[in-house]
């Protein structure tokens, strides 16, 4: 998560924007990305003698993962709020840095072990976030890196895209991270991640529901204006989305939950 070479940055490159989603994203992300997490630090071979780095932390999914493995973890984001929130678990072997994951401000060779759990693709300049990523782990070292498998992204965004694309075929509008598309195929990722220096590269699928609570819909109309597949439509084609989208959860929920079921491409692999 950088910043975004625009003028205006979108809010995936916005620190500002995470700082101010903290407590919502530990709320309603966290329980799902772990699930993630917890698949791609159980393919790293890593224990109470390791140094592990965690990309892009966000609220630290990956680095508490890592840390309940004994390992040291050092875990970074550009947003401040999010360091300061992994920070605040006072685990004495997690050291939460504030930095670009892009340009990072560490020693060649100084891990056993990276891990970036949607973090990387989400990078203005992704090929760079990998690069470093390679830079920084020592030769032998591995790293897993993990994207969605779909271009839309997950969950919510990917729902939405969906409802989208059956309704106005031509009005999608592309994420706003190229890192997105680039690598949502086993085998574009596979490439990348030897480009950047690493080799043996092993991607995997996994895939977990993302359960969304409808108990409240005016809640649900809240979560538009954060997902950028809203941006390209005008106010008739938003009415018609917002019907469908609620069509949608409508038909297929159980109670007051809704599940988006949402597949992760992990990609684990060995520094040359």
């Amino acid at each position: 998560m950088q910043q975004n070479e625009s003028a205006k940055p979108l809010p995936f490159n916005d620190p500002a924007h995470w700082d101010k989603m903290v407590a919502t994203y530990e709320a309603q992300s966290q329980p799902f990305t772990t699930l993630f997490a917890d698949a791609a630090i159980a393919t790293l071979p890593i224990g109470p003698s390791s140094r592990v780095l965690d990309v892009a932390t966000g609220t630290g999914a990956a680095a508490l993962a890592a840390a309940r493995t004994g390992a040291d973890v050092t875990a970074i984001d550009f947003s401040a709020g999010m360091v300061a929130r992994v920070g605040a678990h006072g685990l004495p072997n997690i050291e939460a840095r504030q930095m670009d994951g892009q340009a990072l401000d560490l020693p060649d060779a100084a891990f056993d072990a990276t891990v970036s759990v949607f973090g990387v693709m989400l990078f203005p300049d992704w090929r760079a976030g990998m690069r470093e990523l390679a830079r920084v782990t020592r030769p032998g070292g591995s790293a897993a890196i993990a994207v969605w498998k779909s271009a839309d992204g997950a969950a919510l965004h990917l729902l939405l895209a969906q409802v989208i694309r059956r309704l106005y075929p031509d009005n999608v509008t592309p994420m706003p991270c190229t890192g997105l598309a680039e690598l949502a195929d086993p085998g574009r990722l596979a490439a990348a991640v030897v480009a950047a220096g690493f080799s043996d590269p092993v991607v995997i699928e996994v895939t977990h529901d993302f359960k969304l609570n409808v108990a409240n819909p005016a809640d649900i109309d809240k979560l538009f204006a954060f997902m950028p597949h809203w941006s390209g439509l005008d106010a008739d084609q938003s009415t018609a989305v917002a019907r469908a989208f609620r069509s949608e959860i409508e038909q297929r929920r159980v109670g007051d939950v809704f599940s988006i079921p949402s597949t992760a491409l992990i990609a684990t692999a060995l520094r040359r």
